[in-house]
C-alpha cells in the first residue's frame, strides 16, 4: 500500500509566475537618489554587466584553448583574470538591484546587449586570442569611464565608485598583464 507523502514534505514543482518587475524599470527605494538617476545608472551598469559577462566567457574560452611554450603561465593567468571578472559581474548585478533595477542575468539576454564582438566558435592562434581580450577590455573601459562620469554628475557616488574602483582599475591592470605577452622578445637568447 502506497501512502501519500506528509503535507509539507512534497516540493511544489513546475511553478510558473508572472513577471513582477519588467527589465528596464526601477522600483522606488529610499536611498536619496532620484528615479531618473537610478534608472540611468541601471541602464549603464547593465550594459557594463552584459559586456563583463561576455569578457568572463571569453577569458574562460581562451583559458581552455591556450597552447604553446607559455601555455602554463597563460592558462593560469587567464583563469585568474576570469575569476576577477566573475566577481565584477556579481558586484555590478548587485548594484543594479540595490538601485531598484533588474540586473541582466540570462546569458542570452547579455549576448543581445553586449558590444563585445563574438569570437569564432573554434580556436585562434594565441596572439589573436590575447588581442581579442585586449579589444574587449578597451570596449568596456571606454564605456566605463563615460558611465562613471555621467553617474557622478547625477549624484550617484556609489555607482561611480564601483565603476572606477572595480571595472576600470581591474581592467587596466589586466590589460597591462595581457599586453606584455604580446611584446615580441626572444625566449632563449639576446
Amino acid at each position: 500500500m502506497t501512502t501519500a507523502p506528509a503535507r509539507g514534505t512534497q516540493p511544489l514543482l513546475h511553478q510558473k509566475g508572472h513577471e513582477v518587475q519588467p527589465f528596464g524599470t526601477v522600483k522606488q527605494l529610499p536611498i536619496g537618489l532620484s528615479h531618473d538617476a537610478r534608472a540611468y545608472a541601471c541602464q549603464r551598469l547593465n550594459r557594463l554587466l552584459a559586456d563583463t559577462q561576455m569578457l568572463y566567457a571569453l577569458y574562460k574560452k581562451h583559458h581552455w584553448l591556450m597552447r604553446g611554450p607559455t601555455f602554463h603561465q597563460l592558462h593560469l593567468l587567464l583563469d585568474q583574470h576570469a575569476e576577477r571578472q566573475l566577481a565584477i559581474v556579481d558586484l555590478l548585478a548587485e548594484r543594479v538591484q540595490s538601485l531598484g533595477g533588474i540586473a541582466v542575468g540570462d546569458p542570452r539576454h547579455a549576448a543581445e546587449m553586449t558590444r563585445v564582438p563574438r569570437p569564432p566558435d573554434g580556436a585562434e592562434e594565441v596572439p589573436a586570442m590575447l588581442s581579442r581580450l585586449l579589444e574587449a577590455h578597451e570596449t568596456i573601459l571606454a564605456d566605463a569611464r563615460d558611465a562613471a562620469r555621467r553617474v557622478a554628475d547625477l549624484g550617484d557616488d556609489g555607482s561611480n565608485d564601483l565603476i572606477v574602483s572595480e571595472v576600470v582599475r581591474t581592467g587596466e591592470t589586466q590589460v597591462w598583464f595581457l599586453a606584455e605577452h604580446l611584446v615580441d622578445t626572444p625566449l632563449t637568447r639576446v
